[in-house]
């Protein structure tokens, strides 16, 4: 892999791959609003997509002790007893069929226990725990998958809102100002300046500009219900926290260059590396099936018609073994198994170097928009400040008779979509900083909901599981 993007021509330096690690963490605290570090700490405790998320990972955790289990000795106990009555026609010499003497009741108690061992030689069963070990290991960065992109979304949604309450204020100010102009030639009119054409232009473009308001007012409130759903509360509820008009968070700074390994901290990377492993591991349990399984069959199982006489040495009765079986005709069903796990190996295996190169594209695009729209806010901001000026000039010029009416007018439509572009190139700015955190796989660091710990290794275990393991 490249050490470093292409929209960054020189290497990091060990202190810029340091910043990265800190950058990796909390990232959204970057923008210096304390109502969003709230937000996310909120959503990440109440957020239910990210709480099945966890309980997928239980539930793999349970499947996989599961498979652990077939390491040890199989023991069901069992008792029992009642009365047989058998038919009087069956029987042999001495006696004939329908003789009284075949004893046709029986009485009989018993209990007893069965035990199996699988002696794992070739390696069976850790195989089969270790491809459901891999399984834990990618529905954990499924759930990290998933709170990478709460966090995304939730921010972004968060500076999409200040974005819309920002210009309300611009559009607000702009009715404003065309109010104003409605007065003024109002009065002009009234004093014998002008006419009904120019009152009539001031007031649609005075209406024009308040037509802007309801759209504007739907989509606040749209987002304020997508973020109390992310959060896990009901819409509505974040309502009189969220219609307070803040500024726009701070714009985060990142260092020069990004190393590439920072890419390693994506979880749809990690999810495909682990992928992988877990089909890499099923090739050995499909190759352990072309070789013998041993197996310690146990049958413990006394009878008796009496108590008393139920734990009698005469009663007992037991069956243990050593079994040992091999595959010999089945059709060529197992190479073909071999060959389908080796197939599904490769295909992962290309898949995963597939999710790598579309991880790199994705940070590209992310550090090209960011570096691009730096230049798009300042040409923005630029306009409008002009465009405000050249609406304020053409006002003087009116009042003294030196303009027509339809000069102002154009210059407050100007004026008022250079000041919208400008808060929306901000924004824009501001969601670039949100899609290259993301694209870095940022935000999972450091906040394990679930405990993720997998006890249970074969390491751990007694010594004759590590004795007839592989």
């Amino acid at each position: 892999m490249p050490k470093n993007f292409a929209g960054q021509p020189h290497p990091a330096t060990k202190e810029e791959i340091a910043q990265a690690e800190i950058l990796l963490k909390e990232w959204w605290a970057k923008f210096n609003d304390p109502i969003l570090d709230d937000l996310v700490e909120r959503a990440i405790k109440g957020n239910y997509d990210l709480q099945v998320a966890s309980q997928h990972i239980i539930a793999e955790q349970a499947l996989r002790r599961q498979a652990e289990s077939d390491w040890y000795p199989q023991l069901d106990a069992n008792a029992g007893g009642g009365d047989n009555r058998y038919s009087i026609n069956v029987g042999n010499w001495p006696t004939r069929p329908g003789n009284p003497m075949n004893h046709p009741h029986a009485s009989i108690l018993t209990y007893g226990a069965r035990a199996n061992w699988e002696i794992d030689v070739f390696g069976r069963i850790s195989r089969t725990v270790e491809a459901r070990k891999r399984i834990v290991e990618e529905t954990i960065e499924e759930r990290r998958g998933v709170l990478v992109s709460l966090l995304s979304q939730l921010v972004s949604d968060y500076i999409t809102l200040r974005t819309v309450q920002e210009r309300l204020t611009v559009t607000e100010n702009a009715i404003k100002v065309a109010h104003d102009g409605t007065r003024l030639v109002e009065r002009l009119y009234e004093n014998g300046v002008g006419n009904t054409l120019t009152i009539a232009q001031s007031k649609s473009e005075e209406h024009t500009e308040r037509a802007r308001l309801p759209g504007l007012f739907a989509q606040q409130q749209r987002l304020i219900h997508a973020i109390a759903v992310l959060m896990g509360e009901m819409p509505g509820t974040l309502e009189p926290q969220l219609q307070r008009r803040q500024k726009l968070p701070v714009l985060p700074s990142f260092p020069r260059t990004l190393p590439s390994i920072v890419l390693a901290n994506r979880p749809d990377i990690r999810e495909a590396e682990r992928h992988y492993a877990e089909d890499t591991a099923r090739i050995g349990v499909a190759v352990a099936q072309l070789y013998p399984n041993f197996n310690i069959p146990l049958t413990f199982n006394p009878n008796a018609t009496a108590l008393s006489e139920a734990f009698q040495v005469n009663a007992m009765s037991w069956n243990l073994l050593m079994m040992a079986s091999i595959p010999v005709l089945h059709g060529g069903k197992y190479g073909a198994q071999i060959m389908q796990a080796h197939a599904e190996a490769e295909g992962s295996r290309l898949q995963y170097r597939q999710t790598v190169l579309n991880a790199f594209r994705e940070v590209e695009d992310a550090i090209i928009n960011w570096q691009q729209d730096d230049n798009l806010v300042k040409e923005r901001k630029e306009a409008a400040t002009q465009a405000n000026l050249a609406r304020d000039r053409a006002r003087e010029l009116f009042t003294a008779g030196l303009t027509g009416y339809i000069n102002v007018l154009n210059s407050q439509q100007t004026a008022l979509t250079a000041q919208d572009e400008a808060v929306l190139a901000h924004g824009k700015r501001l969601d670039d900083a949100v899609t290259l955190y993301v694209a870095m796989g940022a935000g999972w660091q450091g906040r394990e909901l679930t405990d993720t710990r997998l006890p249970v290794e074969k390491e751990g275990q007694s010594i004759l599981i590590r004795a007839f393991s592989r």
